[in-house]
């Protein structure tokens, strides 16, 4: 019996014994891991301490917390001076300014003041005679926190600092290379401007200020991205643009939250409606002239910083269909040629799948001398219609995309021959039938007729399922996808409008702008964007007519 308890009592203290060791070990465990705690919670207060930092006045701890924030950088140019008794010194990005201007503005100025004039140099005087006599440019902040400084540096301002001034000065010299104007090389016209946007955002904005020469054309300044801040300007017109319509595109851009905008393409996904449509729910546009006109009808314009592409907001599917030069064309002209885009644009969707769904399933309904020649032009082809068409438009857009990524004079080249060729020697050797080809051709055309290049990118792809439902149901299959995409267009919506405006929901004064171009003189109102306003654009006494003298 003492036995069996000295046993139970020696269980019980090793079980204790090791308990305590288990113990030990997660002590141990968790203070091998504070100091990486530590080390994050150090970061976090550097981040903190560096957004709470101002400028204390002294020069040389001045400069020092700037050289901590811009080490490693190849590019940052300190310029010392001295300016009385005080010293100076002029921070700024070798690239991002105008040299030239900072040597007669500010440099020359400064160097060449009486320095006697400062006796005694009180700082306060010093400042005032910085900012109303020496320096001679034109835009000129101040602050004294240090992200603020650091933000006008990295956007092209210079930095003057003052020994014994606890503010700094911020000179707007900005300088550095860009492209000049030019016509748009996605949107040429035989008619109309030739002047295209460019990456500079103030090049920009200048081009839409020539065209609309009134102060109800705003520009708010947004900046976006954590480390680009990358400059936006959403421009409308006030009394036109509708406010709720102005008030839900700011706050979706307030919204972003992200590290980086290189390009337009990045805000447009970002808050467009429906992400998971393959239409495009905003325009975009190279041309300061159409953003003026979608201004005009009612739009909001989005100026991204180093991109010629403005978004345009709302964007409806008839507007895809619209060039800039209808508007500059007399109106039976530019009537006929909307027509024509109407139709290609069914050749482009449909061309392919009606082809495959009568020669597989209703040849009844293709004439019988037709029927012939195409039954004789297959006669070698050992793929069914379906596979013959997909391996077409897959070598169709593979050349298509090689001639756009190629340098243009090859790209041209390879474009052009290599259809040729290629489309000959698969006919020869009997892979594909001749009337495959000039099926395929044609519907490459159709894709070019249309002045948004999104658009035709959208209906290239849904070619695709058009052909698989052709090869599977014949022509019944076509008319369920027709269907589908009806729908899905009718339940789309851009900024609450909807897609098929104005034909669904019907606004009948937007149908002077939709089947044909009415003449100038006959749409005095706008267009409403899908609601019923009927804001009137001119007088409804500017129909042309003959002059005839009073008898």
């Amino acid at each position: 019996m003492l036995i069996s308890k000295n046993k139970t009592k020696l269980i019980l203290e090793r079980s204790a014994i090791g308990i305590l060791k288990k113990l030990k070990q997660l002590l141990n465990l968790h203070s091998n891991n504070e100091p990486s705690y530590n080390i994050h919670s150090s970061k976090d207060e550097e981040k903190d301490a560096l957004e709470n930092k101002i400028l204390t006045g002294k020069l040389q701890h001045d400069m020092q917390e700037s050289k901590t924030v811009f080490n490693l950088f190849s590019d940052i140019v300190y310029r010392e001076f001295e300016i009385g008794s005080k010293k100076g010194t002029l921070v700024f990005l070798d690239g991002l300014v105008n040299m030239e201007l900072i040597d007669s503005g500010i440099l020359k100025p400064l160097l060449n003041y009486d320095k006697n004039q400062l006796n005694p140099p009180r700082i306060q005087l010093l400042k005032q005679l910085l900012l109303e006599q020496l320096i001679t440019t034109s835009h000129i902040s101040h602050g004294q926190k240090m992200p603020e400084i650091i933000d006008h540096i990295l956007s092209g301002d210079t930095v003057l600092l003052i020994d014994g001034m606890k503010q700094a000065l911020f000179i707007s010299l900005r300088g550095w290379d860009k492209r000049s104007v030019e016509e748009p090389a996605t949107e040429a016209v035989v008619r109309g401007p030739r002047e295209g946007f460019t990456e500079s955002l103030r090049t920009n904005t200048s081009l839409l200020r020539r065209r609309l020469k009134t102060p109800k054309l705003k520009m708010e300044l947004i900046t976006l991205g954590r480390l680009s801040k990358t400059d936006i300007v959403l421009t409308y017109l006030e009394g036109i643009a509708d406010d709720p319509l102005i008030t839900e595109v700011r706050e979706r851009l307030n919204r972003i939250d992200i590290d980086a905008i290189l390009e337009s393409g990045y805000i447009e996904e970002l808050i467009q409606d429906n992400p998971y449509s393959i239409f495009p729910q905003l325009g975009y546009t190279e041309r300061p002239d159409k953003v003026a006109g979608n201004l005009l009808e009612g739009h909001v314009g989005i100026l991204i910083d180093n991109t010629p592409f403005c978004l345009i907001a709302p964007q409806t599917f008839f507007q895809m269909l619209q060039g800039s030069e209808d508007y500059y064309l007399r109106y039976p002209i530019a009537s006929f040629i909307r027509w024509i885009r109407y139709l290609f644009l069914l050749i482009a969707l449909l061309l392919p799948s009606l082809y495959i769904a009568l020669t597989t399933y209703h040849q009844e309904m293709i004439p019988t001398n037709l029927l012939l020649s195409i039954a004789a032009a297959r006669e070698t082809v050992p793929f069914p219609a379906f596979i013959e068409a997909l391996i077409m438009e897959i070598s169709f857009e593979g050349l298509r995309e090689a001639g756009v990524r190629l340098p243009r004079p090859a790209g041209q080249a390879v474009s052009i021959v290599g259809a040729l060729v290629i489309g000959q020697a698969a006919v020869q050797a009997g892979i594909v039938s001749s009337s495959m080809v000039i099926i395929v051709a044609l519907t490459g055309i159709a894709s070019f007729v249309f002045p948004s290049y999104n658009l035709a990118n959208s209906i290239r792809i849904l070619r695709f399922p058009m052909m698989i439902l052709a090869g599977t149901l014949g022509v019944y299959g076509i008319l369920l996808g027709i269907i589908a995409l009806q729908i899905h267009i009718c339940r789309l919506r851009s900024f609450g409008v909807s897609y098929f405006s104005p034909v669904a929901p019907l606004n009948a004064n937007g149908l002077k702008d939709v089947g044909i171009r009415a003449p100038w003189w006959a749409m005095t109102t706008r267009p409403g964007l899908g609601n019923n306003r009927r804001d009137k654009r001119m007088k409804d006494t500017l129909r042309p007519s003959p002059y005839r003298k009073n008898k």
